[in-house]
């Protein structure tokens, strides 16, 4: 991510044309380290949402709903008292510098006009958010700071607030000549000399200033021509400082993975937002969901992982005995041996050399005996060492069957959890793993029955319904009682992933169909990451439940396989066409 200064100063500007005049309707604190403003503009209502946060420091325009806590924070209590019915007057920036201060019009306990100020520093350890009284003392910040020795800034009421120092950097909008810079003495690296150079730009922005100037985002300066590298560089940071826009470079399944207020090109094609407060709630919505997603499957998921550990450790431990029973057949031979050699062993003997008659060259070799054993007994002892191996062997290669099975389950079931996005789906995997017998059942009834949670729907750009199991159990359901054995099942192939239908209505869908299907059955399995993924269609009559095998666990002997790339454009384009159809 860049959300260094200049990234902020271009989402500044965006509030200032959408909040101009604004006046404060509501102020909500959902967490301890973000602010809401409601405001009520000439067009309409926006919320400024203000996260001073260290891990993820933003301010944006927001379309999110946080729930906020029943009691509010005193930090907000104090707000909705200073600022609440304010018209806001200014929006300014510290140069160069995560720093923005928001400027109100205010009326005070007397009733006489003041001006009031909220500064968000978002510079990551400390970040802070401090509202000032019309004299620059600090009425009070959401981190207060002690006068101790360490304390480079103390934050305190009553305090005179003081802004952080300025940054001993230049400017790369007052550069006249990249080239001097280039001939200073620094860093070898092009992104590590802009960045020891220039103030507000982040590592990202200044690997795209290279890659965009020298063509590599790894550019080296020695042996360089550097007149027309410095060229490109004021190019560059012209075009993009003075004109900014939200660009960002997406995952697989199109959420933003990395953004900037200039194109990214490192990462591949890169894609512009309609908004920079979209672009911020895309990303970071998402992220917090799946943040809180982990968080609450934490416990199953540690419980699924020590059993699939538990499992790996008995799996090698078989497989060793296993191993062990492949020698079994000389035990029969020393039984033999020992047979034909009876009349030469005395009770008491704890070895005897006889010759090796299963040797071409009839060599002599030494047998341990049991001197508690009479010779017929010694005999009989390899004999049936020999069965027990034989037995052994049947056995431990069922039980290794059935481990392999289990530990096969035990994985899906964890990819499960790195694929559910919401609470019913962790419920649903939860109450599979009760009635397998991995979790305990519920001590608490629950007050309310949890709706259940329907396969996710696609629709493919020739118009079938594609369908996708979100666990096992889903899988089993959709394959087995929803589809019709005309219609078409896919799966990646020799990985853990979701059964994938094509609602076929009697009729053969059409090769783009499947192929979207297919991409879909990548996406949604183990191999999602990769290129090039095979993926296995057959009809569903093919399709038949593995006997005595876990949830989900099917076998299937015709099909044929297509090579495909997981969930391109095109699939994520029918999907927001069948989401906008149901809404």
């Amino acid at each position: 991510m860049a959300f260094d200064a200049f990234f902020l100063g271009a989402v500044l500007q965006e509030i200032r044309e959408k909040t101009a005049g604004a006046r404060v309707e509501k102020i909500h604190q959902p967490s301890r380290d973000t602010v809401i403003l409601h405001l009520k503009c000439q067009e309409g209502r926006q919320k400024l949402m203000i996260v001073a946060s260290p891990a993820a420091p933003r301010l944006h325009l927001t379309e999110a709903n946080p729930e906020n806590p029943a009691q509010p924070p005193m930090f907000c209590m104090l707000l909705r008292k200073h600022l609440s019915g304010a018209r806001l007057r200014e929006v300014s920036q510290l140069p160069m510098e995560r720093c923005a201060a928001f400027t109100f019009d205010c009326i005070d306990e007397m009733g006489d006009p003041v001006q009031k100020k909220l500064v968000a520093e978002l510079m990551g350890r400390t970040c802070n958010l401090y509202l000032l009284g019309p004299d620059g003392r600090i009425i009070d910040c959401l981190r207060r700071v002690g006068l101790d020795e360490t304390a480079k800034r103390p934050a305190l009421p009553g305090m005179y607030y003081q802004p952080p120092e300025a940054i001993a950097k230049a400017d790369p909008r007052n550069e006249e000549s990249y080239v001097n810079l280039l001939t200073k003495p620094g860093a070898d690296l092009l992104a590590d000399r802009l960045m020891d150079a220039f103030g507000g730009l982040s590592p990202l922005v200044c690997r795209e200033a290279a890659l965009f100037a020298a063509g590599d985002a790894d550019a080296r300066l020695e042996g360089a021509e550097l007149a027309p590298i410095g060229e490109k560089l004021q190019l560059f940071f012209r075009e993009h400082l003075t004109r900014p826009a939200p660009y960002y470079c997406a995952q697989p399944d199109g959420t933003p993975k990395q953004f900037a207020f200039c194109p990214i090109r490192q990462y591949g094609q890169c894609q512009q937002a309609e908004s920079f407060g979209a672009l911020l709630d895309s990303f970071y919505i998402l992220r917090d969901r799946r943040d809180a997603m982990r968080q609450k499957s934490q416990a199953v998921r540690k419980t699924v992982s020590n059993l699939c550990q538990r499992l790996q450790r008995k799996l090698a431990i078989q497989e060793k005995e296993l191993s062990a029973t492949y020698d079994r057949e000389r035990l029969r031979q020393l039984g033999d041996i020992l047979t034909a050699n009876i009349h030469r062993i005395q009770k008491g003997q704890t070895s005897v050399t006889v010759e090796d008659f299963y040797d071409e060259n009839m060599a002599q070799i030494q047998v341990p005996l049991s001197p508690l054993l009479s010779p017929q007994q010694n005999a009989a002892k390899f004999y049936k060492d020999y069965t027990r191996m034989k037995n052994a062997e049947k056995e431990l290669t069922r039980q290794l069957e059935l481990g392999q099975q289990e530990l096969a389950y035990l994985q899906s079931v964890l990819e499960e959890l790195n694929r559910a996005d919401e609470d019913a789906a962790l419920e649903e995997i939860r109450k599979e793993l009760q009635e397998g017998g991995y979790l305990r059942p519920d001590t608490v009834k629950r007050k309310m029955k949890q709706a259940k949670l329907p396969p996710l729907r696609f629709q493919s750009t020739d118009g079938y319904p594609i369908y996708v199991g979100r666990n096992n159990h889903q899988n089993e359901e959709l394959t087995f009682k929803s589809a019709r054995k005309d219609d078409l099942w896919l799966h990646a192939q020799k990985v853990h992933g979701s059964h994938v239908i094509i609602s076929c209505g009697g009729t053969t869908p059409p090769d783009d169909t499947v192929t979207q299907a297919a991409q879909l059955a990548a996406y949604y399995a183990e191999s999602a990451g990769g290129q090039n993924i095979p993926v296995d269609v057959t009809p569903v009559r093919q399709v038949k439940k593995t006997p005595g095998g876990k949830p989900g666990m099917v076998i299937y002997h015709t099909y044929r396989t297509v090579i495909v790339n997981p969930y391109p454009d095109i699939v994520v384009d029918a999907l927001n066409a069948e989401k906008k159809s149901e809404e």
